[in-house]
């Protein structure tokens, strides 16, 4: 059996009031350097994790420096975690797309999974790269426990699949930062034991 701690990166701007970040690099704020260390100490308190695999962008290279950090292990970025792309719209916030092309803000709001952003990815691109990622881990880490850190649109597209739901329940769920989600998967099933925990940043003052 494999374990994959599933977790998000810490706080960054652009999350509220909320843009379409996508592969904008941000850096983590203070607030999320604090809920990187928060998560280290938790995963390394409760978990034996082999390795972390990161996406390449520094928000999540830095939250996976922690855990690797606490847990006195490596980590490594892979591009199958990269965060969604949303070409033209990236760094626009909501709003401003909302007035821009309302139509198609509709959509990517009530239908999710018929979405494509202009010069970027539709949804069922990032679940075929998030599912290589755990294709990935599986492989190289069979009866291990591994942590992958990544975004809020991959981590939610990587749990509907493993949840056997559909696209279209993609803002059923959501991903707080540094949030963690606990899959286990044999050769015959998969188990989702928890998701986005966050009793770990308890007492992390707001910026």
């Amino acid at each position: 059996m494999t374990k994959i701690l599933l977790v998000r990166h810490g706080h960054v701007e652009g999350i509220r009031p909320a843009r379409f970040r996508g592969r904008e690099d941000l850096p983590l704020t203070r607030r999320g350097q604090a809920e990187a260390l928060a998560v280290a100490q938790r995963i390394a308190s409760k978990w034996q994790p082999e390795r972390v695999y990161t996406s390449p962008l520094s928000r999540c290279v830095a939250t996976g420096a922690a855990i690797a950090s606490a847990c006195r292990i490596e980590g490594e970025s892979i591009e199958a975690l990269n965060d969604i792309d949303y070409g033209a719209w990236r760094m626009k916030s909501h709003e401003e797309m909302a007035t821009k092309d309302p139509m198609l803000q509709a959509t990517w709001f009530d239908t999710p999974h018929l979405m494509r952003f202009p010069g970027g990815d539709s949804l069922q691109d990032l679940a075929a790269r998030a599912a290589d990622a755990v294709r990935f881990v599986i492989e190289r880490h069979p009866s291990r426990t591994v942590v992958l850190v990544s975004h809020d649109s991959v981590n939610r597209a990587l749990l509907l699949q493993l949840a056997d739901l559909p696209l279209s329940a993609y803002w059923r769920l959501t991903q707080e930062p540094c949030c963690i989600n606990e899959i286990e998967i044999s050769r015959n099933r998969i188990r989702v034991l928890a998701i986005n925990e966050t009793a770990h940043l308890d007492g992390i003052e707001p910026t």
